[in-house]
């Protein structure tokens, strides 16, 4: 899974590893075997099991590694469990629901149109360089006070976070990264805005609910999980475009599809292709097969999201997909239903302008909140549900409206599919580049 094919086209391997059971372990690059996760019903359940946890400081306790990773990185809210989880995640969380995004919208739609005005100015472009990956690392960095000359710097050290087979590059990127939000987060207590890092500095401040840490590790993965998932989301969707000129035309014509075009690119071509980190506490049974106490689980998305016995014709990008499409002649595998569940979020109320709640009721079939039942599961599921889940949405559906209407003549600009470069990463499923001629 460390390979260059892997990177490339990961789905031949996950599809061979489902095909001999929903559960199956494996032996990875560094000779250690951990269990994967490739039935969309398995990882659903994965993914809710509190005795699956994310907490890698309790894992590695008594494993002392090479690794040389910050803390800050090493320890976010993501290698975290309930309840140390819910109290960071309820800090973080109101700068992303529905409503929040909502607001964001016009300024969103302002970056996308001055890159697209930057493109036209040249007629070719990468779109991953010139596009995908500078709107939202630009929409994340004014969310969070990252100065404009700093960006650049910021968006390298998190690409070289997820760079595979690469310790060495992966340690320093995650100091260097560290370093510099503790630096940032120093000056902006100097000089508290209206950004969401301020927020979260008047949090620790003043009602001492953050540790000094733990700010700087929020920090860190609110910048890299807020443009990093988007970025690939962009170009592995503008990809099934240039792929599909009947797609592409119907999107145009009909920008109402846009949202549900989103939720399908999500499904079909996953910015994530394994989950992170998880280990049981205790054993269980998944999929048919018993999981050791201790035991390492990595969760594939990019495999449940194209599982045939959730989704006809998976490897199809679709946009007319119901919610549920069990295939008659392999019925739903079942759930443990011993399992314990972890905790959800509970619902709030529904104030008079709609909801607004990220877990509150959905406006619609292909609403930009949270997933829907029985559908994909690229931004994961149960407590670590993708908090910045509705900005991606948003930021991937104004992208696509803007390029597609700016440039109806776009074309690819490469010899053949096979000749497309991929970000060598294991979690990670994006384009390293994406040539293309706008035309007019």
């Amino acid at each position: 899974m460390d390979s260059a094919e892997f990177s490339r086209d990961p789905y031949p391997l996950l599809a061979a590893l489902r095909s001999r059971g929903p559960v199956q372990e494996v032996t990875t690059g560094n000779g250690r075997t951990t269990w994967v996760v490739t039935g969309w019903a398995e990882a659903r359940s994965a993914l809710a099991d509190a005795r699956l946890s994310k907490d890698t400081a309790r894992y590695f306790a008594d494993r002392p590694g090479k690794r040389n990773l910050a803390p800050a990185v090493s320890r976010t809210m993501l290698a975290t469990d309930p309840p140390h989880h819910g109290r960071l995640r309820k800090l973080a969380m109101k700068a992303f629901t529905p409503a929040a995004v909502a607001r964001l919208e016009p300024r969103i739609r302002a970056i996308a149109e001055e890159l697209a005005d930057a493109l036209a100015a040249r007629g070719a472009a990468d779109l991953v360089e010139e596009f995908a990956a500078p709107l939202p690392i630009a929409v994340i960095s004014e969310l969070l006070g990252v100065p404009e000359p700093d960006r650049a710097a910021v968006r390298r050290w998190s690409h070289d976070l997820f760079a595979a087979a690469a310790p060495d590059t992966v340690d320093r990127a995650s100091h260097a990264l560290s370093d510099y939000m503790t630096r940032l987060i120093a000056a902006r207590r100097q000089d508290l805005g209206d950004d969401v890092l301020s927020g979260l500095i008047a949090a620790r401040d003043e009602a001492d609910r953050l540790s000094e840490a733990e700010l700087v590790s929020l920090a860190v993965l609110l910048v890299v999980a807020g443009h990093e998932t988007t970025t690939h989301l962009i170009g592995n969707g503008m990809l099934a475009l240039l792929q599909d000129d009947a797609l592409r035309s119907r999107l145009r014509a009909d920008p109402g599809l846009l949202p549900a075009a989103v939720e399908e690119f999500l499904r079909h071509d996953a910015p994530i292709t394994l989950a992170t980190f998880r280990f049981a506490t205790e054993p269980i049974e998944l999929g048919g097969v018993r999981i050791g106490a201790g035991e390492v689980v990595l969760v594939s998305p990019g495999a449940a999201n194209r599982d045939p016995a959730q989704f006809l014709a998976p490897d199809e990008v679709r946009l007319d997909r119901p919610d549920r499409t069990a295939r008659p002649d392999r019925p739903d595998r079942p759930s443990d239903p011993g399992r314990p569940r972890r905790p959800e979020s509970p619902p709030c109320p529904e104030p008079p302008n709609g909801p607004q709640c990220p877990n509150g009721p959905q406006r619609g079939r292909h609403a930009e909140g949270p997933e829907r039942p029985g559908g994909h599961l690229s931004f994961g599921h149960g407590p670590h549900h993708c908090l910045g889940a509705p900005l991606a949405r948003t930021e991937a559906r104004i992208a696509f409206e803007v390029l597609l209407t700016r440039f109806p003549g776009i074309r690819p600009a490469v010899a053949s599919w096979d000749a497309l470069e991929w970000r060598r990463t294991r979690l990670m499923r994006g384009l390293a580049s994406l040539p293309v001629t706008l035309g007019r």
